[in-house]
């Protein structure tokens, strides 16, 4: 179950870019076509070469191929991670299912176009939160989801152990 919920949000995350994608030109300095939702959330299409917050973006094309290889162990440990979860852990299974889906979408554009396609842009007055896409929120959910876990059954583990 937890691999489809993986698998789910890779479709989600791959159909929501490409949407993006045909519908907004890309943000460029002078020119940005936004859609605005809210008062401080809107959509805008960035494409982002380097690793989360726009780390190593200018570093000159190696990073593609570091990233994706980064990306890559971290989303087998994690499948392998999730295989080795017990029935009673449901919540660490989910938590994980959310950051291997979320790896593993952003993996496919860093291969495929040699960035993530970011697009949700969150901002408070002229204060903005980096751009963001479907697979960047399932991992920041599914990380606070697997601390919680641990905080929260830190001594039952300790007492199985």
């Amino acid at each position: 179950m937890h691999y489809l919920l993986s698998f789910v949000i890779v479709v989600v995350d791959q159909i929501s870019k490409q949407y993006m994608e045909r519908l907004l030109d890309l943000c460029e300095p002078g020119h940005c076509q936004s859609i605005f939702l809210l008062p401080v959330f809107e959509l805008a299409l960035v494409h982002n070469e380097g690793a989360a917050f726009s780390f190593l973006s200018d570093a000159g094309g190696w990073q593609r191929w570091f990233l994706a290889l980064v990306s890559l162990i971290a989303s087998g440990f994690i499948g392998y991670w999730i295989f080795q979860v017990r029935r009673k852990e449901v919540w660490l299974g989910w938590s994980l299912a959310l950051i291997l889906g979320g790896a593993v979408g952003n993996l496919v554009d860093r291969v495929g176009w040699g960035y993530v396609i970011d697009f949700v842009i969150v901002h408070y007055q002229h204060y903005y939160f980096p751009a963001f896409n479907v697979a960047d929120a399932a991992i920041s959910v599914g990380a606070a989801m697997l601390l919680l876990d641990f905080f929260v059954n830190m001594k039952g583990r300790a007492d199985d152990s």
